[in-house]
């Protein structure tokens, strides 16, 4: 997964992850690609989230 993508483009992703795993997937190749593909995408978000978190500090502490 590029990491230029949106926060909103990777929760989607995930979000569909999610959606066809709870469908069910018959192949077990399947399953292990699609929660690779999850894994990378919740990553993604977390690191996004991250990112935003501390620009929220760094302006919070230029406030006080």
């Amino acid at each position: 997964m590029k990491e230029n993508i949106s926060f909103e483009e990777a929760l989607k992703k995930l979000e569909e992850v999610v959606t066809t795993l709870e469908s069910g997937v018959d192949e077990l190749e399947d399953i292990v690609t699609l929660f690779e593909a999850g894994s990378e995408a919740a990553k993604l978000c977390s690191k996004k989230l991250e990112d935003v978190e501390n620009k929220i500090e760094i302006l919070s502490n230029k406030i006080n």
